[in-house]
């Protein structure tokens, strides 16, 4: 049974004025103005506040109040506005590989979507921060993906796949997945280890990662980094509140709460050295 979603307060928030059909051409565009508007941020954690993963919270934290999330929140608003449009969609469960030493086997901690569609499959991923995918990738192996930014490919290992992307001439690891089907309750009992366990980078570090048509914008506590399509970077440093609530309104279109708990996290995170 599809939950229920506001499509139109959601297509309102994303700027989303297509198509209403389950097709290719529209999947790629809702993808993509979702990464580009409802921006990967962990703000919930670091304040000790719950993140819920039902339809009517994702919904009005994300969509009504103008916050993001990460990705467990992401990709579930995202597959229920899809499966309302049409789409037949399965939520997987990944092992991020990316900075992860090569002896670590990492739990199954970051969920993406399977859509299946016109007897093809694609991975649709709109919560891996700073390099989520910003369209499509169709569920074939060895081949160069290009995306509106940057070039992705999936290799096979085993019964498992494994997602890189291109930066700078070199082939990244984000993460390897498998098709079994994960369902809202597995992504409860992950979401809530990652958003309580006091050693999880959710709890311990401010991360927000936005994309926009010429770059990506990404945040670390107050370390501020800008990559552009062409491989440069700008890097700079957050260093009082104002300028943070500045930077997380403006370049991560982040609606903040007006609540004591930010206003003592903000002052944490701009004083703090890693």
């Amino acid at each position: 049974m599809t939950a229920v979603i506001d499509l139109e307060a959601y297509f309102q928030r994303i700027g989303y004025t297509g198509e209403r059909r389950a097709t290719l051409d529209v999947l790629r565009s809702i993808q993509f103005r979702h990464t580009q508007t409802i921006a990967f941020e962990n703000l919930n954690p670091l304040m000790g506040w719950p993140v819920l993963l039902d339809v009517g919270s994702l919904q009005q934290k994300m969509v009504r109040d103008g916050r993001g999330g990460y990705c467990f929140e992401q990709n579930l608003l995202l597959k229920h506005a899809l499966e309302t449009l049409g789409f037949h969609i399965t939520g997987l469960a990944a092992r991020v590989l990316w900075n992860t030493p090569e002896e670590v086997i990492p739990p199954r901690s970051h969920m993406l979507l399977l859509v299946d569609l016109d007897d093809h499959h694609y991975v649709v991923d709109a919560g891996f921060g700073g390099v989520t995918l910003t369209s499509p990738l169709l569920l074939t192996t060895d081949i160069h993906q290009a995306t509106p930014h940057e070039l992705f490919r999936l290799l096979k290992m085993n019964d498992e796949y494994i997602t890189q992307v291109n930066i700078r001439d070199e082939w990244i690891t984000l993460y390897r997945f498998s098709l079994s089907e994960h369902l809202l309750p597995d992504y409860e009992v992950a979401s809530w280890y990652l958003s309580t366990h006091p050693d999880s980078l959710f709890v311990n570090r401010l991360l927000a990662a936005r994309v926009a048509s010429e770059c990506r914008y990404a945040l670390r506590n107050n370390q501020m980094t800008l990559y552009h399509r062409n491989g440069d970077m700008e890097h700079h440093l957050i260093t009082n509140v104002n300028d943070m609530r500045q930077t997380l309104k403006n370049e991560f279109h982040i609606t903040l709460p007006d609540v004591p708990e930010l206003e003592a996290l903000l002052m944490r995170v701009t004083t703090q050295t890693e």
